[in-house]
């Protein structure tokens, strides 16, 4: 007979393994599939990595795919430090594309321009997660509940725009129009589309390290989290804690949308984003938290996402493969969370 028993303490080296693990577990899992759909499990996994890592063009992609969801990946983590739990980075995401559409079809100087974006998108971002912050703080509101739900109301609002006053009166195609060339993001590397917003989505990860580690507000975050009674005692205010991790939060968020506005489509459609919001939650539980973490886990499921297609056309798997692929890492992650806290033991032998 065994059971659940609290560890004592957990290994450093068995907390960083886990995300190994995790992944290990996901691509044992998730071979079954490939072999049912007909194809070589080995020949599979070796063109989706290879055509998503296998020369520095496929690099650049996979890096462009990563980057929005490096955002949206601590948009969710520092979001779940605080227990705030912010499943509304899709929505987020949507509304710092708006907002930074808006601002970059304005004519002005190329980097004035994009600083404007990048405001407008954070700002838009933080106002829809403020929406469930304030609910859960004056109305005791489920924040899973209303940041979900919220996440329709701003993609209808989307759709709302782009068939309508946005929609293109030659084409009549649903997309804005698109932003001024000023306000376009530099490409680093000619022949790839790797843009300037990749490289702030690498560097926001430490920065945001540094904030949650090492300054006040990370520690009333952590702290919010870990227990708000205590935070109480000790003098934090806890809701207005809960409103400025939704701020920073939603803001990651939008940051998001700017960068595929402003680096990768230039304008706005009804399916600038395939779900990275949703993704980011994934990525944070795969990073377990750390924002340090949030970069090797958002570049793996780009892997994924960009390896699927390549994969699809050559082997003839889905390419729905990689969504099956996010999903199981997720609940491998957690069931893999449950060991850092618990440890099998036998109790005797069943009667």
């Amino acid at each position: 007979m065994f059971r659940l028993e609290v560890r004592p303490s957990t290994p450093a080296w068995f907390n960083l393994a886990l995300p190994l693990l995790a992944i290990a577990a996901t691509l044992v899992l998730c071979s079954g599939l490939i072999a049912l759909a007909g194809a070589g499990v080995f020949e599979s996994y070796g063109v989706m990595f290879t055509a998503s890592l296998g020369d520095s063009y496929a690099i650049t992609e996979t890096l462009v795919r990563a980057a929005p969801m490096i955002f949206t990946g601590l948009a969710v983590a520092v979001a779940f430090r605080a227990k705030f739990w912010n499943i509304g980075a899709e929505g987020q995401l949507l509304a710092g594309a708006v907002a930074s559409c808006f601002v970059g079809a304005i004519p002005m100087p190329g980097p004035l321009a994009m600083l404007s974006m990048a405001i407008a998108g954070a700002a838009a971002g933080a106002a829809v997660a403020l929406v469930p912050a304030t609910l859960r703080v004056k109305f005791k509101v489920d924040d899973v509940v209303s940041s979900l739900l919220l996440n329709s109301v701003i993609y209808y609002a989307l759709m709302a725009l782009i068939e309508g006053p946005w929609k293109d009166s030659f084409s009549g195609y649903p997309i804005s129009p698109p932003i001024e060339d000023s306000a376009n993001f530099p490409v680093l590397i000619e022949g790839t589309r790797l843009h300037l917003g990749v490289i702030v989505a690498l560097i926001a990860a430490p920065l945001i390290w540094f904030l949650i580690v090492r300054t006040t507000l990370g520690f009333r975050i952590r702290v919010t989290g870990e227990n708000p009674e205590a935070a109480r005692y000790g003098g934090i205010h806890v809701e207005r804690v809960l409103i400025s991790t939704a701020l920073l939060s939603g803001a990651l968020a939008g940051l998001a949308g700017v960068g595929e506005v402003g680096g990768v489509h230039f304008q706005v459609m009804s399916d600038i984003s395939p779900g990275y919001g949703y993704s980011g939650i994934v990525v944070a539980m795969l990073a377990r938290l750390n924002p340090l973490g949030v970069v090797p886990a958002a570049v793996f499921l780009a892997a994924v996402m960009t390896g699927a297609e390549a994969m699809s056309r050559a082997t003839g798997v889905p390419a729905f493969l990689s969504d099956v692929i996010q999903g199981t890492a997720l609940l491998a992650m957690l069931v893999a969370l449950l060991f850092t806290a618990y440890r099998i033991r036998r109790v005797g032998a069943v009667p």
